[in-house]
């Protein structure tokens, strides 16, 4: 199967006089012998390497048997042409894209049973041919979409199963290394193979928490698949003004990714991407508005750590979010070094944060209570050094076991050092010196002073030098 064989012959003229006579036959009624005279000259093409004249025989052959609408006979011709041997590799890529042109129409006419043998006949005929590897993979992505609609459908038995053949079919495909395929259309491709194993995890969580089950199970697959496919997207690729929709469907299929693993920082990084894009920036009443309130969201309920904190900061000193006055003053209550009591957030933020979506989880409430009290923590152990336990659970409004829980959480992370005496019932927030570090301490000290006597006692000699210059 090769196209680099030299020309051995031009059957031009023998094809020009053929083609006419074999469509007079199949008009007459005698299609397959009209069909028997384009293979018997095709056999002469082939085996002279014309491509030309071979290329116009095939899909002559094609079209005659789509014509008279004998999908059989059409099924098996594109099989045995395909198969033939030596057979030229264009002129099988003529053939298939022949027909993908027709799939459309035959789907529509003649129903999804003939449409259904269409397809897979042409995925046979592309398997394992790098030079098909497009067209095989075009073709797998209508049977795939096809099998979504079925899991769709209310009458549907087995959805389940139906969107797995889905994903499964577009999974199979390695599009990232096809060289035939544009650029986009691959993005495009690994887009789909995203939105389908998100789909199908989805379906599998759900199935779990109704089972109760508590094994590692469900969608973990899947969801490891959609971050194996996010590392196959370009992300400057897709910062080009004509891959703007490609971008936001990316972002969008990423988002839910990191919330399925309560990945909150990943979440607003990936919201501020959105927002950046321009014409979500531009539009500043509806989904602009949105993308920046969902940065604030999550961007305050990720752990405190310094990307958190830096990204928190630049958010607090962006223009755009001093245009929503309760966000901002929500973000100033996180970048102040002030403590925030929690039954005075739950009456100023509580009302409308509670109707929002991200909200309206309980558990996502509970974590933004546990992020403002860690922020306590964290600004009571900048002012103070020692502090009794019941002073401190008074400050945070909690009981005396939820403030050591958290306050060990905080010190094993190692967001801030402190020590429990529970006999003595005191918190330090100072760990005791070594003499060495004392000692280190004494000495930048004793550094700085004498470099501050240093430069006194320059500055004044500079002086006394002047001043006896002037008096001579």
């Amino acid at each position: 199967m090769s196209d680099n064989k030299k020309q051995e012959k031009d059957f031009s003229k023998e094809v020009d006089v053929l083609i006419p006579e074999a469509e007079a036959l199949v008009r007459s009624g005698k299609l397959q012998e009209g069909l028997d005279k384009l293979f018997a000259l095709e056999k002469q093409t082939r085996n002279a390497s014309d491509l030309a004249s071979t290329t116009r025989l095939v899909k002559a052959v094609i079209q005659h048997c789509y014509d008279a609408r004998d999908y059989a006979l059409l099924n098996s011709s594109i099989t045995l042409l395909s198969k033939k041997h030596g057979q030229l590799k264009s002129a099988i890529q003529a053939i298939v894209e022949l027909v993908i042109g027709w799939l459309d129409d035959v789907k529509q006419r003649d129903g999804v049973d003939k449409w259904l043998e269409l397809v897979e006949t042409l995925r046979s005929v592309t398997e394992g041919k790098i030079f098909l590897e497009t067209p095989r993979a075009r073709v797998t992505l209508l049977l795939s979409h096809y099998h979504e609609g079925l899991a769709e459908l209310s009458t549907a038995k087995t959805p389940k199963e139906s969107l797995q053949t889905a994903s499964d079919l577009l999974s199979d495909l390695q599009v990232e290394t096809y060289s035939s395929m544009e650029r986009r259309e691959k993005t495009e491709f690994i887009l789909e193979q995203m939105r389908l194993l998100v789909a199908v995890a989805r379906l599998k969580d759900a199935e779990q928490a109704k089972d109760n089950k508590d094994s590692l199970s469900g969608g973990d697959a899947e969801w490891v698949k959609v971050r194996v496919g996010g590392r196959k997207i370009n992300e400057e690729f897709l910062k080009e003004k004509e891959n703007e929709d490609l971008k936001l469907k990316y972002y969008d299929l990423m988002i839910r990714h990191a919330l399925h693993n309560n990945a909150y920082l990943d979440v607003a990084k990936y919201y501020y991407k959105v927002w950046e894009t321009p014409s979500i920036k531009e539009d500043t009443s509806d989904k602009g508005k949105a993308a920046l309130e969902h940065i604030v969201y999550y961007v305050v309920l990720a752990p405190h750590n310094n990307e958190q904190s830096d990204m928190l900061h630049h958010l607090f000193a962006d223009p755009a979010l001093a245009k929503l006055e309760l966000h901002y003053n929500l973000v100033k209550c996180f970048t102040t070094r002030e403590l925030m009591r929690w039954p005075g957030i739950v009456v100023i933020y509580g009302e409308f944060l509670r109707k929002t979506p991200v909200f309206s989880s309980d558990k996502r409430w509970e974590d933004l209570h546990t992020r403002v009290i860690e922020h306590n923590i964290r600004v009571v152990a900048q002012y103070y050094t020692r502090i009794t336990l019941p002073r401190l659970t008074s400050l945070l409004d909690l009981s005396a076991t939820q403030t050591e829980e958290i306050l060990s959480r905080l010190v094993v992370s190692g967001t801030i050092w402190a020590r429990i005496d529970r006999p003595a019932g005191i918190i330090n927030f100072r760990s005791k010196r070594s003499a060495e570090d004392v000692m280190n301490d004494w000495s930048s000290d004793m550094q700085k002073l004498l470099g501050l006597v240093e430069k006194t006692w320059m500055g004044m000699n500079a002086a006394q030098a002047a001043q006896s210059r002037v008096k001579s």
